[in-house]
């Protein structure tokens, strides 16, 4: 079974409302036409590629090109997981989750997108709770990292949220222009404090060697 060989498939992540974890190839199909519906104003790039500023059919392949080129390029010191975000029955986003060194540097990364008619419903304050989760009781890391550009008040919003602290910014060419990102830090003891959407989850521990953890 592929999960012997790629014990991510069998990992999930579950909150009160939703389930995260790797999808099938019909669910890829669906996330890919989710994003090509909509993920945010098209007056406003949040993303430092500007992936979305393409035909639907465009759009749709960027999703799927990306989602394999992670697992493709996957090493256990360089890794990017991308789950798909279930809510009831349906797609509703992806987040993402990733390091360089975990063993190392104790650090994540963290990325996100939802589809645009199921903005300002709490979805992403969860799913994000959901992959700090795995991080700091499962990856047992010591800080979480993420970005978001000034215009991009929810990202940021949902930072706060959760615990993270202003860590600098910088200044990115998006679109011909300079748009200036908010990086931002969460440490354990933040995220201690903050913790509020209790998560389960499921499949960890055979991925471990995968996700640069060291087995005793």
């Amino acid at each position: 079974m592929l999960v012997d060989h790629f014990p991510l498939v069998g990992l999930r992540l579950r909150t009160p409302r939703l389930e995260l974890r790797l999808p099938s190839p019909d669910e890829l199909s669906e996330l890919a036409e989710l994003a090509a519906n909509g993920v945010h104003d098209p007056d406003a790039m949040p993303f430092i590629v500007p992936w979305t500023d393409h035909s639907p059919e465009q759009v749709a392949l960027n999703v799927l090109q990306h989602y394999w080129r992670q697992l493709g390029s996957w090493t256990p010191q360089n890794w990017s997981l991308n789950l798909t975000v279930f809510c009831g029955d349906g797609v509703v986003g992806q987040q993402s989750i990733g390091a360089r060194d975990l063993a190392i540097t104790r650090e994540v990364h963290t990325g996100s997108w939802l589809g645009q008619r199921y903005h300002g419903q709490g979805i992403g304050t969860e799913m994000r709770a959901a992959v700090l989760h795995l991080a700091f009781a499962g990856l047992d890391v010591e800080e979480a990292v993420s970005a978001a550009f000034e215009h991009n008040v929810a990202s940021q919003a949902v930072s706060r949220k959760l615990g993270y602290q202003p860590d600098g910014l910088q200044r990115r060419a998006v679109r011909g222009a300079v748009s200036v990102e908010h990086r931002l830090r969460l440490t354990r003891a933040a995220w201690e404090w903050h913790r509020a959407v209790p998560v389960d989850i499921e499949g960890l521990s055979p991925c471990l060697p995968l996700l640069g953890i060291d087995l005793p």
